[in-house]
């Protein structure tokens, strides 16, 4: 199952049936899950935890060392969940001493040529397209999807169910079951065709624009918008997951978008 035209270290914890290709290298401190898949050309460094039925594609580079230049070579680690794909010529940096790893969650599909800097979390099942980077420390909720070629500025939030046009440079953090679009990044409706596919029932999906056409289209600021949904729409599992994300930013959350202007 292990091409003898690899490099191994022999400290490593490798699953019995892993599979791995010609030409892969894997550095001393790597423990690889059952049933995983590493493909030729692939460098897997110290660090790296890889969790069952992962799938590695080629020229992939996992758990680099930080690109910051706070990095002093402190031990941390980089960790891919179950059934994660990583495809081709991705790079996946591990932490540093601020969250001391970096974290892809299950079931993520990580697209060729995506960078994922140090100490970011992503949650389970986010997709990110081809070409797009994540700076340091960036949070990304489940069902998240970043389409290709975005750019998401150190420090920021994704929401749940959030999805980003491709080519988008996100400054702000984007709360959760939104679009986000067009130059500057701005809210452009609701995640309604995603969240459909998901499950959501319609009237799920009505309050959730309810809530956010109060928050952008009543001409309140943020916060008394907040303030105004938590004291007059009903509660709901969705209204305090939105709420708790707007009230927990730190960065702000990006603005709205409509009629050709921004709000």
């Amino acid at each position: 199952m292990i091409s003898k035209l690899t490099h191994i270290h022999p400290g490593a914890k490798i699953a019995p049936d892993v599979v791995v290709e010609p030409f892969s290298t894997i550095y001393e401190d790597v423990e690889i899950g059952p049933g995983c898949w590493i493909g030729p050309n692939v460098v897997i460094m110290n660090g790296a935890r890889l969790g069952k039925n992962v799938k590695i594609y080629p020229g992939a580079v996992i758990s680099g060392n930080p690109q910051d230049m706070k990095y002093a070579g402190e031990y941390t680690t980089l960790e891919i969940g179950d059934n994660s794909v990583i495809r081709e010529y991705v790079t996946l940096n591990k932490g540093t001493k601020t969250r001391e790893k970096t974290v892809i969650g299950k079931d993520c599909l990580i697209m060729s040529y995506v960078h994922i800097a140090h100490d970011c979390h992503l949650k389970d099942r986010v997709i990110m397209g081809s070409y797009a980077g994540l700076a340091g420390e960036v949070d990304v909720d489940s069902w998240a999807i970043i389409s290709p070629g975005s750019l998401v500025h150190q420090f920021v939030r994704i929401g749940t169910h959030v999805m980003i046009q491709g080519g988008s440079k996100v400054t702000k953090d984007v709360p959760p079951y939104s679009l986000a679009g067009r130059d500057p990044v701005s809210f452009t409706g609701i995640n309604s065709i995603g969240l459909r596919r998901r499950g959501f029932e319609n009237d799920v999906i009505y309050a959730i624009q309810e809530v956010y056409r109060i928050i952008y289209q009543r001409g309140l600021n943020i916060s008394d918008a907040v303030d105004f949904v938590e004291a007059n729409l009903p509660a709901s599992k969705e209204r305090d997951e939105i709420i708790l994300f707007i009230r927990e930013s730190k960065r702000g959350i990006i603005r709205g978008y409509f009629d050709g202007k921004e709000e």
